[in-house]
């Protein structure tokens, strides 16, 4: 009886530990499954509420209010335009250094000089230098500067004088004129007609006793002028205006081309 006792309660504790070995023994793992997952959008930061909040929050525009207007750029005031001058300013010079310079008879300086403020208009203007023939004309001044060069180097001769010519029988009338270029007699008769240079001449006298001036060509006739009216001043003046451009011309200075 008492082995037979202890095999029953041998067994029952058997039973029991089984029992407690199966409800004790843990679950077997489940496999792992790897997912991606989209981050969440971060939640916009909650506005704190009370005196603080307002305070450090900035102010929001309002989607209705309308935008601020620009201001309109300052346009460009444009400076306004220079007066046109009214005065003439004469910047007068000479290709002789010093050469005097006067304009209607006041004296303004030795060459190069500046006459200011001078009117609108005509005015005498007169430039002179030593050894050499004064130049004396008329100028028309505008506003504004002007330059003026006096060449007194340069030969200038324009003068002209009505003459007639005798003939051994008879005798045509005409007008002897006179140019740096040269000397030309102009005629209705086309035999008496005739141009020569200054400084070829053979032959240019004048006699003021006789009222004649002698004008000889190269190689060539010879002429006996005499004055119309018989006024032997004409002839003297234009013989002797001839002969210093002729003599200039000897020496070698240029003439003038106008």
């Amino acid at each position: 009886m008492n082995s037979r006792a202890a095999l029953i309660a041998a067994a029952a504790a058997g039973a029991v530990v089984l029992a407690v070995f199966i409800v004790l023994r843990p679950d077997p793992p489940e496999t792992e499954e790897l997912v991606t997952v989209d981050a969440p959008e971060a939640a916009p930061p909650r506005t704190p509420r009370g005196p603080a909040a307002e305070s450090t929050a900035p102010e929001q525009p309002r989607r209705d209010a309308a935008p601020p207007a620009r201001e309109a750029p300052a346009e460009e005031v444009a400076p306004p335009p220079e007066a046109a001058p009214t005065l003439g300013i004469l910047h007068i010079d000479a290709d002789v250094p010093g050469a005097q310079v006067f304009i209607d008879r006041e004296f303004i300086g030795a060459a190069p000089a500046v006459a200011e403020n001078v009117t609108p208009g005509s005015h005498q203007l007169n430039v002179s230098a030593e050894g050499f023939e004064s130049y004396a004309g008329t100028i028309d001044v505008a506003p504004g500067q002007h330059n003026i060069l006096v060449k007194f180097r340069e030969v200038r001769l324009d003068t002209s004088v009505d003459v007639v010519h005798r003939h051994g029988i008879g005798s045509c009338r005409g007008r002897l004129i006179a140019t740096p270029q040269g000397i030309r007699f102009e005629t209705s008769n086309r035999d008496d007609a005739f141009t020569a240079s200054l400084v070829d001449l053979e032959t240019f006298q004048v006699d003021y006793l006789e009222k004649n001036l002698r004008v000889k060509l190269p190689q060539g006739r010879q002429f006996n002028f005499t004055d119309p009216d018989g006024n032997a001043d004409r002839l003297f003046v234009f013989h002797r205006d001839v002969d210093k451009a002729r003599e200039r011309l000897r020496k070698g200075d240029p003439p003038a081309t106008n």
